[in-house]
């Protein structure tokens, strides 16, 4: 035999071994992979509820029960009343001193004074989480801002959000509190109303204040993104809640609503929606389906 054969056929025999343990390893690496899809999802958030809407079941919670302080998701009860209470969104109401919050949060470009539609407050505080123009929401109600919080905290009742308690409409105070569980209900059922629908989730938006024209940009990133379908959302935050984020989405073809509280960072709470969507994707691709109800942890 040709040396120089010899040689390549006793380098190739060497060979062998180790491309039969890389294929072995790259096989584990895959029922790894297939395992972790089966899994629940790595969430940084302290509370966290993901509800398959169309079928009606949890496909994972934790601390869903708990109530805790909800920030700007306030905004989405404050718009579900202003609506059902059937007044104009075409009706101009003025931003007054009464509107102005002395302290963390009470920043606005809305100066006393401001007369913008009620359909663009809305917009604003839906879409932007502008506290002076949920006030100016609650404070024009009829009956006033205490018979607007009433109103919240009734629907809250109807809707079986038993832990939940309203004081004010902007969610800029911590004794507004809810549960996760609670917030999948306010979420379902803004997402039946257009115009919530529809403010909530647009990008962009202008305002004439005075002689100028002001450009307020949604605080949900993911409004943006092409490869989202969310039918309703909101964002909120202060000290107390954290960052924390609802939204009803479609997901494989399913509706599901999203709610993370008190989300550990600025990104987080974004990151966390993101890590449940890419575990209903790899479960789909995994078994055929999405995930099925999930017990809940703590």
């Amino acid at each position: 035999m040709n040396p120089r054969t010899f040689t390549w056929i006793a380098a190739l025999a060497c060979l062998l071994p180790a491309g039969a343990a890389a294929a072995q390893n790259q096989g584990q690496t895959v029922r790894v992979k297939l395992e972790r899809a089966s899994k629940e999802p790595v969430l940084r958030s302290s509370a966290a509820l993901v509800l398959d809407a169309t079928g009606s079941s949890v496909l994972y919670a934790r601390r869903s029960d708990v109530a805790m302080p909800i920030a700007s998701i306030t905004k989405l009860m404050t718009a579900l009343v202003v609506m059902e209470a059937g007044q104009p969104l075409d009706e101009t109401v003025e931003i007054t001193a009464e509107d102005v919050f002395h302290g963390k949060g009470g920043v606005s470009r809305l100066t006393p004074g401001t007369e913008l539609t009620r359909g663009d407050l809305m917009h604003l505080a839906l879409m932007a989480s502008e506290n002076r123009a949920a006030h100016a929401l609650g404070r024009s109600y009829p009956g006033g801002l205490e018979a607007c919080v009433a109103a919240m905290n009734a629907k809250a009742r109807e809707l079986g959000m038993m832990s939940s308690r309203f004081v004010e409409p902007t969610g800029l105070s911590d004794e507004n509190v809810a549960s996760a569980e609670d917030l999948s209900k306010l979420v379902m059922a803004a997402a039946k109303v257009p115009a919530i629908r529809e403010y909530s989730t647009d990008t962009s938006y202008e305002v004439r204040v005075g002689r100028r024209m002001l450009t307020y940009r949604s605080t949900d990133s993911l409004t943006s993104k092409s490869d989202w379908d969310i039918v309703v959302q909101k964002t909120g935050y202060i000290a107390q809640a954290g960052r924390c984020l609802v939204m009803q989405t479609i997901i494989e073809a399913r509706t599901v609503v999203i709610v993370l509280l008190n989300s550990y960072g600025k990104r987080t709470r974004v990151a966390d929606a993101r890590r449940i969507r890419r575990w209903m994707e790899s479960y789909e691709r995994v078994h055929g389906a999405t995930p099925s109800a999930a017990p809940a942890t703590t």
